[in-house]
């Protein structure tokens, strides 16, 4: 991912933290940013079924999901499945879709099945939703239900890149177009039994205690008028797992619980009016209370 992505080291790790803990991210930033590319070069680099949706708002929720129709040759009723049904599904501009083909999501990232017809269909694993919004192009977009930002565990910011990147990027682009050369380095089933091996990793009490009392906090603050949901909590339990491994650990410091915690718990925090007219925002509530929660040594 690298190899594409220029000076974003630490915007990748987040990104393979989340896919060792099946976990799925929202990158919202402007366009040109990269958010695309950053889909497309972790499909890339992985031996899994990609699909791409990109949502309008004329999209309908069986455009996602899938349809049963009737086959006049066979005489009997086939499922065309949609592009959800794939290992990694990006979700291009997720939030210029309606609220109900927004939902038809929800079941997929939560349960990782859907439901067509009454029919069950499982999703095949590893699943992972990676969507992409523009925060600041506001006509003909629909805001994402806090529900649904609730299934996200990440949202990630890319930001612009610095002189030395832009040239850097400008010059690997040049002669050559390194997203079609990226060759799979993981197979599905190589993901499935990472993800297994995360849930190994070792946590301290006294830091799962440290955890618990940031996601905590988040509930008493009197600048949010919704806190951080036990959901939360365990997105980011196990998403300090996976980021210890990327670190080369097999346990967990409080380093992890600190670098997660803006990522993992702002988009799932309301912060109340008054404080917005004070120019506060949810990332730097969170960042607050990690300021003045107690890290064990």
């Amino acid at each position: 991912m690298q190899k594409v992505l220029v000076g974003k080291d630490d915007v990748v790790e987040l990104t393979l933290a989340a896919l060792l803990c099946g976990g799925h991210i929202l990158i919202e930033d402007v366009p040109g940013i990269g958010k695309t590319t950053l889909a497309r070069a972790l499909a890339s680099s992985l031996d899994c079924t990609f699909k791409r949706i990109q949502f309008t708002p004329d999209l309908m929720p069986s455009d996602i999901t899938g349809i049963h129709y009737y086959n006049q040759k066979s005489g009997e009723f086939q499922f065309r499945p949609g592009p959800i049904i794939a290992q990694v599904v990006l979700a291009d501009e997720i939030n210029r879709g309606t609220p109900r083909t927004q939902s038809a999501l929800l079941e997929g990232m939560a349960e990782r099945q859907l439901t067509v017809d009454e029919v069950t269909i499982p999703l095949p694993a590893p699943f992972l939703v990676i969507a992409t919004q523009n925060p600041i192009e506001l006509e003909g977009t629909f805001p994402l239900p806090e529900a649904q930002l609730d299934r996200f565990l990440l949202r990630l910011q890319l930001g612009y890149p610095g002189e030395a990147q832009e040239e850097e990027m400008l010059l690997r682009f040049q002669t050559a177009e390194p997203l079609a050369e990226l060759a799979p380095v993981a197979s599905a089933q190589d993901v499935l039994e990472m993800q297994s091996l995360v849930r190994q990793i070792y946590i301290a009490p006294v830091l799962r205690n440290y955890l618990v009392r940031v996601v905590q906090a988040t509930r008493h603050h009197p600048d949010l008028e919704l806190g951080a949901s036990p959901r939360a909590s365990m997105g980011l339990f196990r998403c300090s797992q996976a980021l210890a491994v990327l670190r080369d650990r097999n346990y967990v410091t409080p380093d992890e619980i600190k670098a997660l915690a803006p990522f993992a718990l702002a988009h799932r925090v309301m912060i109340r009016a008054q404080a917005r007219l004070r120019e506060r925002t949810a990332e730097t509530v969170v960042r607050e209370v990690l300021a003045q929660a107690p890290v064990p040594v």
